[in-house]
C-alpha cells in the first residue's frame, strides 16, 4: 500500500504544477512517459504536497488524470476477487466516486504483483480499467458502467500463473487489450462503445507483461504495437491485421516507445 500511496502522491503534484495536464494512460497520453515543460518538486513534504488519501487494498497499476478526475484502480479482499474503480477530484483529492465489481476470472498471483497491475486508459470521455483476471470494465467520467466484459468466459485458458500487467490502449473506437501467455495467447480489439470482439489475433504463447503502445508514422494511420519475445508487430486497430513485423525478437517485460 506505501508504493501504491507514494505513486498517487506523485501524480497529485505533477497535475498540480501543470494544471489542466492530462495523463490518460501507461506513461502519460503520448505512452513517453514525459510531458515538456515539467516543474516537478524533488522532494514530498509539507510545501509540495497539497493533498493526499488513504487508499484501502492493493493496486500497483498508475493513476490516470482525465480533465479535473484523478482515477485509480484497485483490487481488494483475501483473493483480489473485488474489483475498484475510484474517481478523485484533481484540486482537492475529495472521492467523487467508487465503483466495484467481482472478478470473473482467475486473480491469484505472484506476491510482488497483484490483479490491479494493468494501467487504466482514457480518451478524455470514458475509462478503460483492465484487470490481471482479464475482466475489462468502461466507464464514463461520472462513474456510470457502460459495459463490462469478462474475456475469461469466452477464453477459459487465458492466464499467466504469476499475473498479468499489460495495460490497454485505445485507439479510435478500438481498445486493444494484450492476453499473453503460455497457454490461450492473444490480443484483442473490442468496440469502445459495447466491448464486442471486433478483432482477435493469435499471439506468441510465452508469458508477456508489456504493454502495447500506439505509433503513428508522418503521413499514414496509426497502428497498435505488439511486443513479445518473438518481435514487435504493427498492428491495424480497425481490423488486427499486421501491417508489417520485426522478427528478431524484444523483451518481455519493459515497453517499447517511440519519440
Amino acid at each position: 500500500m506505501t508504493y501504491q500511496l507514494t505513486i498517487f502522491l506523485v501524480v497529485v503534484l505533477f497535475t498540480t504544477h501543470l494544471q489542466a495536464a492530462d495523463w490518460l494512460a501507461f506513461r502519460g497520453s503520448e505512452q513517453t512517459s514525459v510531458l515538456p515543460g515539467a516543474m516537478l518538486p524533488v522532494t514530498l513534504d509539507e510545501k509540495t504536497i497539497r493533498w493526499s488519501v488513504d487508499l484501502n487494498g492493493r493496486g500497483l497499476s498508475s493513476p490516470i488524470v482525465v480533465k479535473d478526475h484523478v482515477i485509480l484502480t484497485s483490487c481488494e479482499g483475501v483473493r483480489q476477487d473485488k474489483l475498484v474503480v475510484s474517481s478523485y477530484s484533481k484540486a482537492k483529492g475529495d472521492m467523487e466516486w467508487r465503483r466495484t465489481y467481482r472478478a470473473t476470472g482467475r486473480t491469484a498471483s505472484h506476491e510482488k504483483t497483484c490483479n490491479a497491475a494493468p494501467t487504466p486508459v482514457s480518451n478524455g470521455e470514458v475509462v478503460i480499467a483492465f484487470y490481471s483476471s482479464n475482466d475489462v470494465i468502461c466507464l464514463n467520467l461520472a462513474g456510470e458502467t457502460l459495459w463490462f466484459r469478462g474475456l475469461t468466459h469466452d477464453y477459459p485458458n487465458a492466464s499467466n500463473s504469476l499475473g498479468m500487467s499489460s495495460s490497454p490502449v485505445i485507439v479510435g473506437n478500438t481498445v486493444v487489450c494484450m492476453v499473453e501467455n503460455d497457454a490461450d495467447s492473444f490480443s484483442i480489439g473490442l468496440n469502445l462503445k459495447t466491448g464486442e470482439t471486433l478483432w482477435k489475433i493469435d499471439r506468441p504463447r510465452k508469458a508477456n507483461w508489456s504493454s502495447p503502445y500506439v505509433y503513428t508514422a508522418p503521413g499514414k494511420p496509426a497502428v497498435v504495437l505488439l511486443q513479445s519475445s518473438a518481435g514487435v508487430d504493427a498492428i491495424d486497430p480497425i481490423n488486427g491485421e499486421t501491417v508489417w513485423s520485426y522478427q528478431d525478437g524484444a523483451s518481455t517485460i519493459p515497453s517499447g516507445t517511440t519519440n
